[in-house]
């Protein structure tokens, strides 16, 4: 055994080094997303500006005061495009020295106080459960560090407390994932869903592929593994230490095989790391660098009680206690609901994911011509997504835990209409116009000289090529119809629904 300490307590310096070092990573990427992508979303002349929709809650809500306190968020105070990237490259930046290994609560209140704000006006964007879970997750870690101390190892040891309470958090996640699968589709109880769900999940990537063209068998037994995974394992994260190293890893190697079937942002990155509660020194120690279990050893060594600390945890503990009674109820409900907060400060909300499967999967895409007439007849010019099936001789990519937040939404606009997506009307406006921003969103511009006269989107239904065929297909696709007809950038159509939402202007 490498690690020293003493199998009949539990110690947790090694577990408190992962969860935080992950934590900062998890913040890294959402912060780097935001960096990058932040201006042409919600930037004041984005697809949904900030400061507009700021502007519609101080309205509806009466004031400043009362949006602020609705939507805690520091753009109340500026909302600029240099506020919004200051904001994420500052979160970039310190999300970095945590991943580095110096963490205390200040630097620790600081990135969350930051994710909330972007979260909290980042509208259709951040619309995502595992926003939402960040949150919550990145205010357990506050209370994890000391106040000032941020070395990796510090003279402070984890509240145990603070520990429980990261299992409460993985329990109601898993917990909350498996009973809305069970209460929402009849596919997750006759064990047919993954028939279905490599194929018609947000982003597959090259390996969602082989899966789906997988024995009968071999798919039944990965929805029994979800339900054990999400049923059965979270009840014996409470457990003595081999139960609950055993639920540990059995969620672990269940987001281990989420990561490699599918590109779902940084969601199960993110849900490691409260699963990383269930074990101990004891175990971690077997596993890790001697290098980093003798400077553990070190640091509990030489461990001195902070009753502060103890206090700020207990009183953490019955904060929670009283914001699980909502969780808990939306648990035990019949109209459990999926992804949902009950607190302006999105503190233990209640978790849930692919409560329903389709079975097809449908696809936008937008097309562009330059021809006069925009007829079927015209050369039409289709654009590329960042990560999205189109061409259906591209390879499916891999860019998780990285989120292109518009191929994301693309996919839940597909199982609609404009009518409710009207932000893919705004971006169509875009590109007519050649917006550089906009563009940025996407793979590439097949229009690179001047935009095009008219813009279009078409639905099409995709489907897995079977592997090995001779064309060489990663998709087969045919043509469902007309999603929004040609526009040109005088269309009174098109004016008429920009103007609606004060969007005529934004360019």
């Amino acid at each position: 055994m490498r690690f020293p300490f003493s199998r009949s307590t539990s110690t947790y310096w090694l577990t408190r080094f992962l969860i935080l070092r992950l934590l900062g990573f998890v913040y890294f990427i959402a912060f780097l997303c935001a960096a990058r992508q932040i201006l042409p979303l919600i930037g004041r002349d984005g697809l949904l500006p900030a400061d507009r929709y700021l502007k519609l809650v101080q309205l509806q809500l009466g004031s400043r005061f009362e949006g602020f306190l609705q939507l805690p968020s520091l753009f109340w105070i500026d909302a600029s495009d240099r506020a919004l990237l200051l904001t994420s490259w500052m979160g970039v930046g310190l999300s970095l020295v945590v991943l580095a290994g110096y963490a205390n609560v200040l630097l620790m209140t600081l990135l969350w106080a930051l994710y909330l704000s972007i979260v909290h006006v980042g509208q259709d964007w951040y619309g995502y459960g595992w926003e939402i879970q960040l949150i919550e997750t990145g205010f357990l870690g506050i209370f994890l560090c000391p106040l000032l101390d941020g070395r990796p190892f510090p003279r402070r040891s984890a509240p145990t407390t603070v520990l429980v309470l990261f299992r409460w958090l993985i329990f109601r996640i898993m917990l909350g994932a498996g009973l809305i699968k069970m209460r929402g589709d009849p596919c997750w109880r006759d064990l047919s869903c993954l028939d279905y769900h490599y194929e018609t999940q947000p982003i597959p990537n090259p390996l969602s592929r082989v899966l789906h063209f997988m024995p009968r068998w071999f798919q039944r037994g990965g929805v029994l593994f979800n339900h054990l995974s999400e049923l059965v394992a979270p009840w014996f994260v409470f457990g003595p230490r081999l139960a609950r190293h055993l639920a540990g890893g059995i969620l672990l190697c269940f987001q281990v095989f989420l990561i490699l079937s599918g590109n779902l942002s940084f969601l199960n990155y993110l849900t490691i790391v409260p699963i990383l509660a269930c074990f101990d020194d004891s175990l971690l120690g077997r596993v890790l660098p001697r290098r980093l279990c003798e400077r553990a050893h070190r640091a509990e060594s030489e461990a001195v009680r902070s009753v502060a600390h103890e206090w700020a945890a207990a009183g953490l503990a019955m904060l929670v206690a009283v914001l699980s009674i909502d969780p808990v109820a939306n648990l035990l409900s019949g109209r459990q609901a999926m992804n949902a907060s009950f607190n302006p400060l999105e503190l233990v909300n209640t978790y849930g994911a692919f409560g329903s499967v389709g079975k097809v999967r449908h696809e936008i895409v937008f097309q562009g011509t330059s021809d006069p007439i925009p007829t079927d007849a015209a050369t039409w010019k289709e654009y590329e997504f960042v990560c999205k099936p189109r061409d259906p001789m591209r390879r499916p990519c891999v860019i998780a835990p990285y989120q292109p937040r518009l191929d994301w939404q693309i996919w839940f606009a597909a199982m609609s209409s404009p009518d409710r997506y009207p932000w893919t009307i705004h971006l169509v406006w875009k590109l007519l116009h050649g917006d550089p921003e906009s563009l940025s969103l996407l793979a590439s511009n097949p229009f690179p000289g001047a935009p095009p006269r008219y813009v279009r989107a078409l639905l099409f239904r995709y489907r897995f090529a079977p592997p090995g065929n001779p064309e060489g297909y990663w998709w087969e696709r045919e043509s469902v119809g007309v999603w929004i007809p040609p526009l040109a950038e005088d269309d009174p159509r098109l004016r008429r629904v920009l103007e609606s939402y004060g969007w005529l202007d934004a360019r």
